[in-house]
């Protein structure tokens, strides 16, 4: 019998769906599924047919976080871990060239929760839930969570949702701005897709040069944000989509920003 992959690939519109596929486990995370996760997505940044890329969950869950089960016994310490699997998949999110949508269709909890928060865009479903319930076993948030978090809801509430595993369901997590658009159940995966596809028809190499700029200005001062600014505005503008955009305005026309070939 041929096992299941643990990650499932769809490339539909210029829009590449990685599906986290352990759905008995609510898509609990193994060596396996983060290490094919993090190659499928320097696999989709190299192929100039993917502009946009979604990471969702197949199944009722996102991703429960770690499968204890996985690691029970291993000769391998929490650091050798994180460092191994969890580390390497993040930093591939928040490096990618492309946007990165987390399509969160259930629960997302511990590291899930983490990987739930790295997208460049959250989309959850009304039956969605986060919850960072690395206290409940008395560990610390990993895989970002403590770097995300904060900055999306402020140290205090970030602690207070550590400290005490509060679940967040899907209209709190949009008041608190932990995800950018709630959608039906019953419609989550259509309306994902339409959002990603929308997204897929801007400028790829302007929003590439977009999200180098946001990361850079996340830990850097005014006036490095401010060069950094310019000196990616130099390449924007160097690039025939600025043509384009430019060309069309004058035209009263929309922009066609992809090309095919």
């Amino acid at each position: 019998m041929t096992a299941e992959p643990v990650i499932l690939v769809e490339t539909r519109a210029g829009v590449r769906t990685l599906s986290l596929n352990r759905p008995d486990k609510l898509n609990a995370a193994n060596d396996a599924l983060l290490l094919t996760l993090t190659e499928e997505l320097k696999a989709a940044d190299a192929d100039p047919a993917v502009r946009v890329v979604v990471i969702t969950g197949s199944g009722r869950g996102f991703c429960a976080g770690q499968d204890l089960g996985d690691v029970s016994g291993r000769d391998m310490t929490f650091t050798e871990h994180l460092n191994h699997t969890y580390n390497p998949l993040i930093r591939t999110i928040r490096g990618l060239s492309k946007p990165v949508i987390t399509a969160v269709n259930g629960v997302a909890a511990g590291a899930g929760a983490s990987l739930a928060l790295s997208g460049d865009i959250r989309l959850w479903a009304r039956s969605a839930s986060l919850i960072e319930v690395f206290s409940n076993i008395a560990l610390v948030p990993d895989s970002g969570s403590t770097w995300f978090l904060p900055r999306l809801v402020g140290y205090h509430r970030a602690f207070e949702l550590m400290a005490l595993a509060e679940r967040v369901g899907a209209e709190e997590g949009l008041r608190l701005g932990l995800c950018e658009r709630v959608y039906p159940d019953e419609s989550f995966r259509q309306d994902v897709q339409a959002y990603a596809e929308r997204l897929a028809a801007r400028p790829a190499n302007a929003l590439r040069l977009t999200k180098q700029a946001l990361n850079a200005a996340l830990t850097s001062t005014l006036d490095q944000a401010l060069e950094k600014e310019a000196e990616l505005q130099q390449l924007a503008g160097d690039h025939w989509e600025h043509a384009e955009g430019v060309a069309a305005f004058k035209a009263r026309r929309a922009p066609e920003f992809v090309r095919e070939g």
